[in-house]
């Protein structure tokens, strides 16, 4: 197993590991100390584990993963390697620099690039993705799986977005409505719950749930039937399909609710403490424990 270079060579452990089985490119976030919480550098590190299979003729499906006991518990907002203040080489959007910024032209930089336009462009991949979804898929977690043409999840998996807490309308990459029905997505933000697998299941948001002792070899068989299609077929009928979702309003919907995104943020900076309304991580679980307990 070969570990995908990550951007500070100063790190023991790569935060995404890069592995090849056959005609399946293994793509691993590697932080499971942080429940795999997403930084910048986490972000890039895929970035170039994603490109690094498309360039590989012989890598025909990519699988997304997430290592130890939760597949992504979101956007990095409060471990020691949190890195809103690190400049990275732009790869997704045409911008300036976001670290000599300010406020809302700060924030709109960074997260213009580093999740929306990430996401999008991932999105893009011309070859099948696969998330392979144990545990937390939470927020941030849930646009790395999102962005994925399947979810394969564990029995054991659960699905949130709770950002309403810090009065913001959700995750930036809003596919809300798409993955899953309006009035569940209204369900799924307005209430900030976890939606079990099954549930998701049941919603359209998952393509399988499988026990967690089951969940590799069933990803694993679906690669390998998905790998015996031609490559070039794969990515038309994949590039078909995102171009009906996005005829269906995906994009644009997108872009309107991103602006809604970043007024929430300036609004939290204008009136609190700063533009996550004074919530980190435990902040964010403490809330909901006690919702659920009220």
């Amino acid at each position: 197993m070969s570990a995908e270079e990550s951007p500070a060579a100063e790190d023991a452990e790569p935060v995404v590991a890069y592995e090849v089985r056959g005609p399946v490119a293994v793509v691993t976030v590697n932080r499971p100390e942080y429940r795999n919480a997403q930084n910048s550098q986490v972000t890039y590190a895929l970035d170039a584990a994603f490109t690094r299979a498309v360039d590989d003729d012989a890598v025909k499906v990519v699988v997304l993963a997430g290592s130890g006991r939760h597949f992504s518990a979101g956007h990095d907002i409060g471990t020691p390697g949190r890195d809103v203040d690190r400049t990275f080489e732009r790869r997704a959007v045409i911008w300036w620099d976001h670290t000599d910024k300010q406020g809302v032209d700060s924030r709109l930089a960074r997260e213009s690039e580093v999740y929306l336009g990430m996401c999008r462009r991932w999105r893009e991949i011309p070859k099948p993705m696969i998330a392979m979804v144990q545990g937390a898929c939470i927020a941030g977690g849930l646009m790395l799986a999102w962005c994925c043409d399947f979810v394969i999840a564990s029995d054991d998996a659960f699905f949130a977005d709770p950002v309403v807490r810090m009065g913001i309308p959700g995750v930036e990459y809003f596919a809300h409505p798409w993955v899953m029905n309006p009035r569940a997505a209204k369900e799924f933000l307005f209430t900030g719950d976890r939606f079990s697998a099954q549930r998701a299941e049941r919603l359209g948001m998952v393509n399988q749930v499988v026990p967690r002792a089951e969940l590799e070899s069933t990803v694993f068989a679906l690669a390998e039937r998905i790998s015996a299609m031609p490559r070039f077929g794969l990515a038309l009928a994949k590039k078909a399909v995102n171009q009906a979702e996005d005829l269906q309003g995906m994009r644009v919907g997108m872009d309107s609710v991103f602006g809604l995104h970043h007024a929430a943020h300036a609004h939290n900076a204008e009136v609190g403490a700063d533009s996550l309304a004074g919530l980190d991580a435990r902040g964010m679980r403490d809330a909901a424990r006690a919702a659920t307990e009220g």
